[in-house]
């Protein structure tokens, strides 16, 4: 299901408040949430003059930016949903590029169930679970659905 428009300003207007006030990164690169729902969350970083590398595709770390923050809005919902004090770190990050990122691109969370266990497991123990989450870097316009890149990232939450 598709976010209506007032959600999607919503997670926008929040995505633009944290990159302002937090994470700056996160606001000079200018991404938008494309899709949040149940099984999956999606955003997307345009390839312009602040993410374009020297080669013309976009640069790994405008990509780590986009990795982090899709990872992250998966993990902030569930712990909002959750309603208790949980920690959220990322503790580290594998990277396989298999194409150049040469236009707007998608990082796409696909495993919001396994995100919503672990941070179920950090309130019911009390102790700090880690989790590997893949995500997925495509770009549609000139790709499709083949990825361009991989990565896995490591969530570290506990209940504070």
């Amino acid at each position: 299901m598709s976010l209506s428009v007032k959600d999607r300003f919503k997670y926008n207007f929040f995505l633009w408040v944290f990159g302002l006030t937090k994470v700056r990164m996160i606001g000079y690169c200018r991404p938008r949430v494309v899709n949040v729902s149940d099984t999956e969350v999606i955003l997307s970083i345009p390839l312009n003059r602040r993410t374009r590398n020297h080669v013309g595709s976009m640069y790994i770390g405008a990509m780590t930016v986009g990795v982090d923050f899709v990872t992250g809005l998966t993990a902030m919902t569930s712990i909002k949903k959750s309603k208790k004090n949980i920690v959220l770190i990322f503790k580290d990050l594998k990277s396989s590029f298999i194409k150049r990122a040469e236009g707007e691109t998608f990082f796409s969370c696909n495993h919001t169930k396994e995100i919503e266990a672990a941070v179920k497991k950090a309130v019911d123990s009390k102790q700090r679970v880690n989790i590997e989450v893949p995500i997925i870097a495509t770009v549609p316009e000139k790709f499709g659905d083949e990825p361009v890149a991989e990565f896995t990232i490591t969530l570290s939450m506990k209940e504070k």
